[in-house]
């Protein structure tokens, strides 16, 4: 089954791999360099875990494709049940690195123990034309700029999410309704925001300067999350913008289409 062949790869990663970041002064205005899981420099690690992210998104098409087929019930749920498989392997495995990391989304999600700063008050402002049950993006007036599996000197593999330039202080918006799942600090994202959508997928927003919500805390597509900014290992302001299998680094997708296929284009 190919999901066993996957976590036998994930977990035979030998417990402290080589992690080989790239230093923030060599890298260009704006740039981040993200701290990669322990292990994650293993290339076997690297190609089983792309391996369950194909493997889960291709059994996601297949399960959108039986409901728009109006296929029987019975069809749903296997191929229902064969992609949350994927994706519970795949979030067992990169729990697991995360957590013998110290990566603060596994071991300090609400941010206390990093005495990460506190939220502001409860804030439910929205963007602009944003409107209940409606996907935004976001956040406004951006450029952007490093994009997903983007290469270069900037990352010690290849980049994982989507980069919006935009100035310090640039409202940072929840692009569709969800939980926070985390609020965290120290390590290569700066102040981070992980929200958790009914779709069962996770956008995080990093490098932000200042935070607005709360872990367990309910958010409405474009209700605001925090600022922008430059905190973490970065070289200027922007936001680092990323959609997750799991919580977890190592299982991101390319968020551009994802967006499209809520209905948001912001180009690129």
């Amino acid at each position: 089954m190919l999901i066993a062949g996957v976590l036998v790869a994930l977990t035979a990663v030998p417990a402290g791999a080589a992690n080989h970041a790239v230093p923030a002064a060599a890298m260009p205005a704006g740039a981040a360099n993200h701290a990669v899981p322990a292990g994650a420099g293993s290339d076997a690690f690297r190609r089983a875990t792309a391996r369950a992210v194909r493997a889960h998104e291709k059994a996601r098409v297949r399960v959108d494709r039986l409901r728009e087929q109006d296929a029987g019930s019975t069809k749903v749920r296997a191929a229902e049940r064969r992609r949350k498989a994927i994706r519970a392997g795949l979030w067992d495995a990169l729990w697991s690195v995360a957590r013998d990391r110290g990566d603060p989304v596994a071991v300090d999600p609400s941010g206390r123990a990093g005495r990460c700063p506190a939220a502001r008050a409860r804030n439910r402002s929205r963007a602009p034309e944003g409107r209940d049950g409606d996907w935004t993006a976001p956040t406004r007036r951006f450029r952007l700029s490093a994009g997903y599996a983007a290469r270069g000197s900037r990352w010690a593999h290849r980049h994982t999410g989507q980069d919006f330039a935009v100035p310090g202080g640039t409202p940072v918006y929840a692009v569709g309704p969800g939980t926070v799942r985390a609020t965290t600090c120290g390590d290569g994202f700066g102040n981070q925001v992980v929200v958790r959508h009914p779709d069962g997928y996770f956008t995080q927003y990093a490098h932000l300067s200042r935070i607005d919500v709360r872990k367990g805390g309910r958010v409405a597509a474009g209700q605001r999350l925090g600022l922008a900014g430059a905190t973490g290992n970065v070289t200027g302001p922007h936001l680092h913008f990323e959609v997750r299998i799991t919580p977890y680094m190592g299982s991101a997708v390319s968020p551009l289409p994802w967006l499209r296929r809520k209905s948001v284009d912001v180009g690129g």
